[in-house]
């Protein structure tokens, strides 16, 4: 029984619970894929079945990672799956239950917001917004927002954090950035900007040419009454022919 409910792995050669960091990222990196096509399903069309099934799905996910194992989470089953034939990187369980006792947090606010309705859309739109940025940063960069906070909070010492984060060690030089690469930065972002500025004049100048493009058209028919149908723009129309009957 003590096998089932536990939180991390003993490993020989660390002194405190493990994860693999890699299947943790995994895992993150497909909750954020479910996600984001539950935003665009939100944002595109206005369907809001998808993301509440998404949130049931994210709060017994959670449920099981904190309060049982997560090696027996399904999400983080399927990430073991993804990278199974990868080596384990091993990161410290306690500051990792911290972490998603906070995402468990965030997904019985969406819970309570978006399925039963007890707060605003604004409200829900936030959280959600929040859930996204964490996954996203963990599954990209291999960055755990909610480790960071689990010093400041607990008040206890994260050991083997991901990437060696925890340690106070100075940077490679493979790892320093130099002035050009951020002006690099920059510029690339000046570009596309500009860019997107230049496609939206453009949209802008078709859409307003168009408003002096209606054209008139004769019906084939001797007898047809012409149907007409408003334009995108206002005060333009269109006269467009009722089908012959032969």
């Amino acid at each position: 029984m003590n096998k089932i409910f536990q939180f991390g792995e003993k490993v020989a050669g660390f002194s405190v619970p493990v994860l693999n960091e890699r299947e943790a990222r995994a895992s993150a990196g497909i909750l954020f894929f479910f996600a984001m096509i539950s935003l665009f399903n939100v944002m595109l069309i206005g369907n809001f079945t998808v993301i509440k099934i998404f949130i049931i799905a994210f709060t017994i996910e959670f449920l099981i990672r904190v309060f049982i194992n997560p090696k027996y989470a399904p999400v983080m089953v399927l990430g073991r799956l993804a990278v199974s034939g990868q080596k384990p990187e091993y990161t410290g369980a306690h500051q990792k239950r911290f972490a998603w006792s906070l995402g468990l947090g965030l997904a019985a606010l969406m819970l309570a917001s978006l399925v039963f309705g007890l707060f605003s859309i604004m409200f829900s739109c936030v959280i959600c917004i929040v859930c996204v940025l964490l996954l996203f940063f963990e599954s990209a960069f291999g960055i755990c927002l909610g480790c960071h906070l689990y010093n400041l909070f607990t008040g206890n010492k994260a050991e083997l954090c991901p990437g060696g984060i925890c340690e106070v060690r100075k940077k490679e030089d493979i790892q320093k950035v130099n002035y050009a690469q951020l002006l690099i930065i920059l510029l690339f972002f000046v570009v596309i900007f500009y860019t997107a500025s230049v496609f939206r004049s453009d949209r802008q100048n078709i859409q307003s040419s168009s408003c002096f493009s209606s054209t008139e058209q004769v019906s084939p028919c001797s007898f047809g009454n012409d149907e007409v149908k408003s334009s995108p723009c206002s005060g333009a129309t269109v006269d467009t022919p009722k089908p012959c009957p032969f």
